[in-house]
């Protein structure tokens, strides 16, 4: 008996009209420090999904987070790129995936109560986890067709690229000199 899986919204949001910039000069000295190993490397590293190499985003917050982040698996096909995440015991609803200024954001958030009560004593027990998860969206795809879907634990969701960038692939044969 399959379960078929259920689908998470994503939502799409306008840029705000201005925003306030606010001077960080760690976060300054970071794009530097990760422009520095992109050069060096001739930009090996560098992949459409790709997060900074010292990205302090994730510690900003002063909330309780997961012991690690989840497992992220991105790949691309000819017609989409892939993001599978693994939630394991997180249900669609405290999942949230989100599309803004061409950052794609996925957040989630567990809460679990235990309790036991026996003859000899009483347990009870609360635990509480969140995450968030960044990614750039590449250039050609299409925002307006970004699906989420999430089934036994595991969270999937398709960026469908925009037909302009599914043609922009052209094989080049290579003759002998």
């Amino acid at each position: 008996m399959a379960e078929a899986p259920s689908k998470v919204p994503v939502k799409t949001e306008k840029p705000a009209a201005s925003v306030p910039q606010v001077w960080r000069p760690f976060e300054s000295l970071r794009r530097e420090v990760d422009r520095l190993f992109d050069d060096f490397d001739g930009g090996f590293w560098r992949s459409p999904f790709r997060n900074p190499l010292f990205d302090v985003a994730p510690f900003r917050r002063g909330e309780a987070t997961f012991a690690a982040m989840p497992a992220v698996d991105v790949s691309e096909t000819d017609k989409a790129y892939e993001i599978t995440a693994e939630l394991p015991g997180m249900d669609e609803k405290n999942v949230e995936v989100k599309l803004a200024n061409g950052v794609l954001t996925i957040k989630g958030e567990k809460q679990e109560e235990k309790e036991e009560k026996k003859k000899d004593y009483y347990m009870r027990e609360r635990s509480f986890g969140s995450f968030e998860r960044t990614f750039a969206v590449p250039d050609g795809v299409d925002g307006d067709k970004i699906e989420a879907s999430f089934k036994k634990g595991v969270l999937s969701v398709t960026l469908p690229k925009s037909a302009e960038a599914q043609k922009a692939e052209k094989k080049i044969a290579v003759k002998a000199g």
